[in-house]
């Protein structure tokens, strides 16, 4: 399959990078040229600078009925916008991500079927979570080679950016949630303690994300 990505987020990195370790095509669309640049040393796929909500752009990446489009900007406006534009050059299937739970009736009237809704997979989550007496970091649905993960920001980050935490590249940060606000990740968005932070990253590396997220009580504990 061949997809196109809209928007050189974490989220559409993280995306990207799930789609090409499962053997399909990806081409990643963005107006930063520095983005591409940088997400070029970490991910092999085409990279196309330019606005994806113009037609130009879309006709440059675009194959033929079959090639899906995700529009993964942090404004769901502009992703409706790329969506449609998206529809009416051929692209098979269109799905915009939406921010703004406000939009979900325009999309449903716009015959946008297909939505991300990153709060309602939060909120889905949780009550799963209350459900199943589970904890709230747990696991969710992946079952391959990657997991998605919830984890707790201790006292101990307080006040740092995420940036500055200096992770692995495979270690990607998509999502953090604070009280019941919950927001796509930057690497200038400073962390609370009682922030939660949700990734994704192979599972083999699950023990070391929970390493880097202790507590000082739990690091004290450790041997």
């Amino acid at each position: 399959m061949r997809i196109v990505i809209l928007g050189a987020s974490r989220f559409g990195e993280a995306i990207a990078a799930t789609l090409i370790d499962a053997g399909h095509e990806v081409v990643i669309i963005d107006r930063s040229r520095e983005k591409l640049e940088e997400l070029a040393e970490r991910l092999d796929c085409g990279m196309l600078e330019g606005d994806g909500t113009m037609p130009t752009t879309l006709r440059e990446a675009w194959r033929d009925e079959d090639d899906v489009f995700v529009a993964m900007t942090n404004a769901s406006e502009d992703n409706i916008l790329a969506a449609l534009v998206a529809r009416s050059i051929g692209f098979g299937r269109v799905i915009p991500q939406i921010l703004s739970n406000e939009l979900l009736n325009v999309c449903e009237e716009l015959d946008l079927k297909d939505v991300i809704n990153p709060h309602a997979t939060v909120a889905r989550d949780f009550a799963e979570a209350l459900q199943d007496r589970a904890e709230l970091d747990h696991d969710t649905a992946l079952s391959g080679a990657l997991a998605l993960k919830r984890v707790h920001v201790p006292a101990r980050l307080a006040g740092e950016s995420y940036g500055a935490l200096d992770l692995p590249d495979d270690m990607r940060g998509v999502a953090l949630i604070r009280d019941e606000e919950e927001r796509l990740l930057s690497d200038d968005l400073e962390l609370a303690e009682g922030d939660h932070i949700l990734f994704v990253l192979p599972r083999d590396d699950l023990d070391e994300l929970g390493r880097r997220f202790r507590g000082e009580e739990e690091e004290e504990r450790q041997p």
